[in-house]
């Protein structure tokens, strides 16, 4: 059997069965931890990452690959989770900017798509690690290249494309110790190579893998998205007619011209309408332009806009004279609504977001002063679409995002390009990293000031963490039985044992020196409060001079958060 092309129905098959296979097989990749323990579920992330691009590609499935690979690049961007899940939206979105004004691709430009996604994928990441994803995309696609210039049989191509990428991953221990150490190979890479077994099983026609109508979460439409920047933006409530600087709320959807068409160069579309006002977004795909601005002089963006294409819909308000309508019903009550803000405050120059999962850390983070929490962390990392939302959710002028976990900074670092408002993310990996940096922030001092010191403060805590092991392993001398208690010491696991207790008192045996002046103690949902107290009577019988604090978080997969410094 030969073929010879991909067009836009072949692609979406490809994709389909790709995510099936990734979906059936998402447990044995979730078991393929760095550390025998569920570290961000690389395969429930990628899965949901690739779900949230077929949801948004089932809406907008076309027989031009461009289309339809700009379609999921769309879906995938928004809905991405952890590490795993980022990187995989950027390798389709690199694929999908190389094929975005093609009906169809044959075998040599299937492989430079691939190798195209290779390229976005390693510039999004600041430190690209080899032995991981990253590693499997690229081989594969070196490979496909190779194979295209003898062989046009998509086919084989794709054969020796899925067979290099398994030949990469099975050398990924070689190249990450810790791999090695543990007995396993990279699972973001495992779930890439799922992915291509799906491609090939469609090209070939295979009917196992074809598309299932299985429930996909949902991504945010055109329009969605920029309703919700809308709904989002800084509001004209609690503001005063002069404090509209730009006065008219614009938003308008253009149809591109013929010669535009798959071509429009939405970032310097973007840099030229940002002199004209703020509050700004703009999303494009082949054919249509969306805009929301607040801008002074609408007439000057429509006549810009207007030489990329005809207007399908226009909208433009005086936000001055809804002002004092807004402030009406603020005075009758409606502002009650909002019981923490007053009719004339200002969006607040700092805001501080912090991800957590369990009641008790929420609020323990809220009484360090975060503004908001990003509900998520271990198993269910948040996506890029929902960072994207909280960011939005805020009066801000600027926003710090903690993170709090390593699995979680890619996200927060793509969320950060798709707003409007300046966003740092400080790069706390743990619960007690965060809790430093939070502690740090001074709502006085100006932003680049309370980088330096969150970043500072996160390298000033030592973190110990008990959970499960989800897997039998070994490390280093360590023999681990599913099931039993892991302590880990930063990213070092230094006893296991099947006593919660024992584990916990070992654990803050190796943390604990004469050096330590607080430990703070934070308990999940499957630890009593006694057992807490019982730890904490031991840290002290210890080490007479340390002083030791006690908070339930309620966190899944952890039973205890250590804090040390």
């Amino acid at each position: 059997m030969e073929q010879k092309s991909i067009n836009g129905h072949l692609f979406a098959q490809m994709i389909y069965a790709g995510a099936e296979q990734l979906r059936k097989n998402s447990k044995k990749v979730d078991d393929l931890n760095v550390f025998p323990v569920p570290d961000g579920d690389t395969g429930t992330n990628m899965t949901l990452s690739i779900q949230s691009g077929v949801s948004e590609l089932r809406k907008h499935e076309s027989a031009h690959i461009g289309k339809a690979a700009q379609a999921l690049s769309k879906g995938l961007l928004m809905g991405a989770r952890g590490n795993s899940g980022v990187i995989l939206s950027q390798l389709f979105r690199g694929f999908g900017k190389a094929v975005s004004d093609k009906e169809e691709i044959d075998a040599q430009g299937f492989v430079d798509a691939l190798q195209q996604g290779v390229d976005a994928a390693y510039k999004a990441v600041m430190k690209p690690v080899e032995g991981t994803i990253l590693t499997v995309a690229k081989e594969a696609a070196k490979s496909g290249i190779a194979k295209a210039r003898k062989e046009t049989n998509l086919i084989q191509i794709m054969q020796e494309v899925l067979q290099a990428a398994k030949d990469a991953l099975a050398k990924t221990p070689q190249q990450l110790p810790i791999l090695r150490q543990v007995g396993v190979v990279d699972a973001g890479g495992q779930g890439l190579v799922y992915v291509y077994e799906g491609f090939l099983a469609a090209l070939r026609g295979d009917s196992e893998t074809e598309r299932t109508d299985a429930p996909a979460p949902q991504t945010a439409s055109l329009d969605q998205l920029a309703d919700m920047a809308h709904d989002h933006m800084p509001a004209q409530i609690g503001m005063r007619a002069e404090d509209i600087e730009y006065g008219y709320c614009t938003e308008f959807i253009l149809g591109l011209k013929p010669q535009y068409t798959g071509k429009f160069d939405e970032p310097s579309f973007r840099e030229h309408l940002s002199q004209f006002g703020d509050s700004l977004l703009v999303i494009s795909d082949d054919e249509l332009v969306k805009v929301h601005i607040h801008a002074e002089q609408p007439g000057a963006v429509l006549t810009y806009a207007q030489t990329f294409g005809d207007f399908k819909k226009i909208k433009i308000e005086n936000m001055r004279e809804q002002l004092q309508s807004i402030l009406d019903e603020e005075v009758h009550g409606n502002a009650a609504k909002d019981t923490n803000r007053t009719s004339h405050e200002s969006p607040q120059p700092i805001a501080t977001l912090a991800v957590a999962a369990g009641d008790g850390l929420e609020e323990i983070f809220k009484s360090l002063g975060a503004d908001q929490i990003i509900r998520g962390g271990q198993t269910m990392n948040p996506s890029t679409e929902e960072i994207v939302k909280a960011i939005e959710s805020v009066r801000a002028e600027r926003v710090i995002i903690l993170p709090n976990n390593g699995n979680i900074i890619m996200a927060a670092e793509q969320a950060k390009e798709l707003v409007n408002v300046p966003v740092e993310v400080i790069p706390s990996k743990t619960i007690p990293q965060g809790m430093a940096a939070l502690i740090s922030f001074d709502p006085s001092s100006d932003i680049d000031t309370n980088v330096k010191r969150m970043n500072a403060a996160i390298n000033q805590v030592k973190t110990g963490q008990v959970t499960h092991a989800v897997r039998d392993s070994k490390f280093g001398d360590l023999e681990i039985k599913e099931g039993d208690y892991l302590g880990i010491n930063e990213k070092e696991i230094v006893v296991s044992e099947p006593d919660l207790i024992q584990v916990s008192k070992k654990l803050l045996d190796v943390m604990l020196d004469e050096e330590a002046a607080v430990l703070t103690i934070i308990y999940g949902e499957e630890v009593t409060e006694s057992i807490a107290e019982e730890i904490k009577e031991y840290a002290e019988s210890q080490y007479p001079d340390l002083e030791v604090e006690v908070h339930r978080g309620g966190q899944p997969v952890y039973a205890f958060f250590f804090s040390v410094e």
